[in-house]
């Protein structure tokens, strides 16, 4: 099977092509800020990705009718179980309508309906970040104008557990793990018989703090923050983009830092609360299963730094065995998707 998979993101476009689970193009498709700036919305930027795609496609002497798939990747669409979904006209109008905001990764099924069409093939979205299995006691937030929302990386953190899986011969629907996708953002959810019943809003700023996510604030003090004079946009940029790890020194750059910390007691204390704060939340959602935890993964690009994985490790292995994932799988989640379905593994899933 050869499967063409389309990861649009802010500012560039990464595809692969895979023969069954092996890349055989891999590219990120680069672009002018200047240049994406002249369109208002990001679905307007449709035409221009498809054909820096269909270009790159071509210079590879990659023949479109070759492929047997194409998949993009999902995006804001309305909740969702788990799972590989044929792109339909209803996710085609959710996708371009952007039901749960604006997002680059829109475009990913929107042109990988128009090339698989185009070419007579199936297309597809595999576990776009609203997947959506919390538990109903988990949707509880403590106030009733608010319930808590899945938002996360699915994508990646179930193809985890799915490898884990593999690893030690076991179905998914049939283990209890903690996934740490520990990345930008950070999401740690608990997946339980094949569903992620419980997991922290990482797009929302919700849960541990992270590199560039201020995590769950002290509400009180967040409160008078939003009255002070600030703008609803500083806020909002104060708990994704300019949160966490950024707002005490001023950059992301984990690897720097742990460096510094070697030496700079305060860049030690902020990294130490963070995979305190990760710690704390893997111990947190194994409550959802009673402690009964066949293991906690680690996985997402903080997991290539030893003293992350390991002060976490240090901290949470009387729960279970932890293995360790680094970096993100997403294009070869995306590939084994559409594998499953393709080989009659599972049937795809229908969006409405």
């Amino acid at each position: 099977m050869k499967l063409l998979i389309i990861n649009p993101g802010s500012t560039s476009t990464k595809i692969s092509v895979y023969e069954n689970e092996t890349p055989i193009l891999d590219d990120n498709l680069n672009h002018d800020i200047t240049e994406l700036a002249g369109y208002e919305k990001i679905t307007d930027q449709y035409d221009f990705r498809k054909q820096i795609i269909l270009d790159a496609l071509k210079e590879a002497n990659i023949a479109l009718e070759d492929l047997d798939a194409v998949v993009g990747r999902g995006g804001l669409v309305k909740p969702l179980t788990g799972g590989t979904y044929h792109v339909n006209e209803a996710l085609i109008r959710d996708l371009r309508l952007g039901v749960q905001g604006e997002h680059a990764s829109n475009l990913g099924g929107l042109i990988a309906n128009e090339i698989a069409s185009n070419i007579g093939k199936p297309a597809f979205i595999v576990d776009p970040v609203v997947v959506d299995e919390l538990a109903p006691i988990s949707r509880i937030s403590g106030h009733p104008w608010i319930k808590r929302r899945s938002i996360f990386h699915a994508l990646n953190q179930k193809a985890i557990a799915r490898q884990y899986c593999k690893e030690v011969n076991k179905n998914y629907s049939d283990v209890s793990v903690v996934v740490a996708h520990m990345g930008g953002g950070i999401s740690v959810g608990i997946h339980h018989k094949g569903q992620v019943i419980d997991v922290n809003n990482a797009l929302d700023g919700e849960g541990p703090f992270s590199p560039e996510r201020s995590g769950s604030l002290p509400m009180s003090d967040f409160a008078a923050h939003c009255f002070s004079g600030k703008t609803h946009q500083e806020m909002k940029k104060a708990i994704v983009g300019k949160g966490g790890v950024v707002a005490y020194f001023g950059t992301n750059d984990i690897k720097e830092l742990v460096e510094k910390a070697e030496t700079d007691p305060e860049t030690k204390l902020v990294i130490d609360a963070m995979i305190y704060q990760i710690s704390k939340e893997i111990a947190a959602v194994s409550t959802a299963v009673c402690g009964k935890v066949d293991a906690v993964l680690l996985t997402g690009g903080l997991a290539f730094g030893s003293y992350i994985t390991q002060g976490i490790t240090d901290r949470v292995s009387f729960i279970a065995e932890v293995r360790t994932y680094p970096g993100g799988h997403e294009h070869l989640a995306l590939a084994q998707g559409a594998l499953r379905v393709l080989c009659g593994e599972e049937e795809s899933k229908t969006y409405v």
